[in-house]
C-alpha cells in the first residue's frame, strides 16, 4: 500500500487525489495546499485525509512514501527537488519544469537518490492514441508525411506560462511517442493579447527525422474546444479527436497513387483526380478508458513494481528542450532552431 501526498488541489489536484485514494495498492495521506477554500473542499470531500498548508508536513511524515505534484510550472523544480531529496517518488504534472537546466537537475537527482520521476503526460497513457501508435507501427497508413495537432479553448488563461508550454507539452510528448523519435529542429510564431508578453496563440512546425513535420496550433483564446489531430500516410490517413469519446479515430482510405503508367504531369482536373485514390472510412473500435486512471496505476507499477516510466524524467526532459526551443523561436519570430535532445 503506497502512501501518497497530493501537492496542489487545485484544477487537476482533485482528480489525482481521487484516483489514488480510491485505488487497492495506494492510500492519499495528506494533501497540501495554500488556499483554505480548496482545503476545506478537500475536507469534505476526504475526511479521512490529512490537510496542510505546508508541504514540510507531507515531507516529514515517514509514512509518505510518493509525492504527486499539481503545481503551477514554475513551482514544479523545486517541489520536486524537495521530495526526492526527502526520499520520495515523485510524479509531477507536465511540464518537468520551466528551463532545461532544472529538469536536466532532477533528472540527475532522481537517479543519484534511485527514486521514481515520473512526468504527467497523460495523453501517452490513452487507450485510443496507444491505438494510433499500433496503426502507425504497422504500417498500415505507410511513411508518415506530417501530423496536424490543434489543441485550443477559451480559457483557462495562464499568468506563468504561455500557451505553447501549457498545451504544447502534451502534443509533443503524444507525437513523439506514436513516432519513436524526437524533433531534430522547431520553428514557431505567436501572439500575446492578453498579457503582455505571454503567448495566448503559438503556431508551432516540429521536425522530425526523416522530414515527417508536426504542426501544434495551441491557444487558451479561441471560441471552440479543440483536441484534433491529423495523421497522413502515404498509404491511409487518421484522426484523432480526444473529445470524441464514442468515435475518437477515424481512418481514410485515401492517398495520392504513384501509377508510372499515368502522365507525370499533371495538367487537368481530371488526370489530377485519377491520380487521388478516395476510398471508404473506417471507424475502428477502441474500448473507452480514462487516461489519467491509466497514468497513475502505471506510477503504481514504477513504485511498486519496478517497470520504468513510460513518461519519466528523461523523457519530460526531452519535452521541456523542445518547448525550449519554440521558446527561442518565438524570440528570433520564427527562425528555426536546433532541438538538443543530448
Amino acid at each position: 500500500m503506497l502512501r501518497i501526498a497530493v501537492i496542489g488541489a487545485g484544477h487537476w489536484g482533485p482528480n489525482l487525489i481521487s484516483n489514488f485514494h480510491a485505488n487497492d495498492r495506494s492510500r492519499v495521506a495528506w494533501v497540501v495546499d495554500r488556499d483554505a477554500a480548496r482545503i476545506e473542499v478537500v475536507r469534505r470531500r476526504f475526511p479521512d485525509v490529512r490537510t496542510s498548508a505546508n508541504i514540510d508536513d507531507a515531507l516529514q511524515d515517514p509514512n509518505v512514501d510518493a509525492l504527486v505534484i499539481a503545481t503551477p510550472t514554475r513551482t514544479h523544480y523545486e517541489l520536486t527537488k524537495q521530495a526526492l531529496d526527502a526520499g520520495k517518488h515523485v510524479l509531477v504534472e507536465k511540464p518537468l519544469t520551466d528551463s532545461v537546466e532544472t529538469s536536466m537537475a532532477l533528472c540527475k537527482l532522481a537517479e543519484v537518490v534511485e527514486r521514481v520521476l515520473l512526468v504527467g503526460h497523460v495523453f501517452v497513457y490513452n487507450d485510443a492514441a496507444r491505438h494510433v501508435k499500433q496503426r502507425i507501427e504497422s504500417g498500415d497508413l505507410g511513411r508518415i508525411y506530417y501530423i496536424s495537432m490543434m489543441r485550443t479553448n477559451l480559457g483557462p488563461i495562464r499568468g506563468d506560462v504561455d500557451a505553447a508550454w501549457d498545451l504544447a507539452a502534451h502534443d509533443i510528448s503524444l507525437a513523439s511517442f506514436w513516432l519513436d523519435a524526437w524533433p531534430e529542429s522547431a520553428s514557431a510564431v505567436g501572439g500575446s493579447y492578453i498579457n503582455a508578453g505571454i503567448a495566448d496563440v503559438v503556431f508551432s512546425t516540429l521536425r522530425y527525422p526523416g522530414e515527417v513535420l508536426v504542426n501544434l496550433h495551441t491557444s487558451w483564446l479561441n471560441p471552440r474546444k479543440a483536441r484534433d489531430i491529423t495523421v497522413v500516410g502515404d498509404k491511409q490517413m487518421l484522426t484523432f479527436d480526444d473529445v470524441n469519446v464514442s468515435e475518437p479515430i477515424r481512418i481514410y482510405d485515401k492517398q495520392v497513387e504513384h501509377d508510372s503508367r499515368r502522365p507525370a504531369l499533371v495538367d487537368s482536373l481530371e488526370s489530377f483526380r485519377m491520380s487521388v485514390h478516395d476510398g471508404g472510412i473506417a471507424v475502428p473500435s477502441v474500448p473507452a478508458s480514462e487516461p489519467l486512471r491509466n497514468e497513475c496505476e502505471h506510477f503504481l507499477d514504477c513504485v511498486l513494481g519496478g517497470e520504468s516510466p513510460l513518461s519519466g524524467g528523461r523523457e519530460g526532459l526531452a519535452v521541456v528542450r523542445v518547448l525550449d526551443a519554440i521558446s527561442r523561436s518565438l524570440e528570433g519570430r520564427g527562425r528555426e532552431m536546433a532541438v538538443e535532445i543530448g
